[in-house]
């Protein structure tokens, strides 16, 4: 229980970092509604799923310094680049008010929910932290909690905290009161995240130069 304790804590403690996929979150909610920002969580938490499962499997293609793995972080940081672009590009676009059903929303991020599910799958699937991260935390595995059930159980678990964390996000900054209070602060909020997406990017490029 210990080990699943510490495991569980650094994993929740990641999640409170924010990366792209948060900002992903917090951008599609405030420009449309919570509702439709969901399906970006649900996307996100099924590309996380796909790292659990590989992770836990052992899958070596996705183990760190593997072709498909350096492939998948390269791709990674193009995609933060344009996300970051698109971020910076679109500031100050949206009224935060949620649009009408058909209405177009200037915005960087999806305002469908299927649009929005397949946006949160590819920020998940691209972010280059993600395989990293998981293939980390399962080699933390040792002894009874290495098992086929305690791994189920693991990556159940991180599934479904990656979804409730990320809706909390969705429903909270699409409270009509926080929309008021990031009316003003929404362009320069908007700049920046893209920003940060951007020299996030450029951040992994250079380790991975380096390394």
């Amino acid at each position: 229980m210990e080990q699943f304790l510490i495991i569980a804590a650094a994993h929740f403690l990641a999640l409170l970092s924010p990366g792209p996929d948060f900002f992903l979150v917090a951008r599609t909610s405030l420009a449309t509604s919570w509702r439709v920002a969901s399906g970006a969580c649900l996307g996100i938490a099924l590309a996380n799923g796909v790292f659990i499962v590989a992770a836990f499997t052992g899958v070596s293609v996705l183990q760190p310094h593997s072709t498909l793995f350096i492939v998948l972080q390269l791709a990674g940081c193009a995609y933060l680049l344009y996300l970051g672009w698109l971020f910076i590009r679109h500031a100050g676009a949206s009224t935060l008010e949620v649009a009408p059903q058909g209405s177009p929303v200037p915005s960087p991020a999806a305002t469908t929910w299927l649009g929005a599910a397949g946006m949160g799958v590819v920020s998940g699937i691209l972010n280059p932290k993600n395989a990293l991260f998981y293939a980390s935390l399962a080699a933390m595995l040792s002894g009874p909690q290495a098992s086929p059930g305690w791994k189920l159980a693991y990556g159940l678990w991180m599934f479904g905290v990656v979804l409730a964390w990320d809706l909390l996000v969705a429903v909270v900054i699409g409270n009509r009161h926080v929309r008021r209070r990031f009316a003003r602060a929404l362009p320069w909020l908007e700049r920046a995240t893209g920003a940060m997406l951007v020299l996030l990017a450029l951040g992994v490029i250079a380790v991975m130069a380096l390394g």
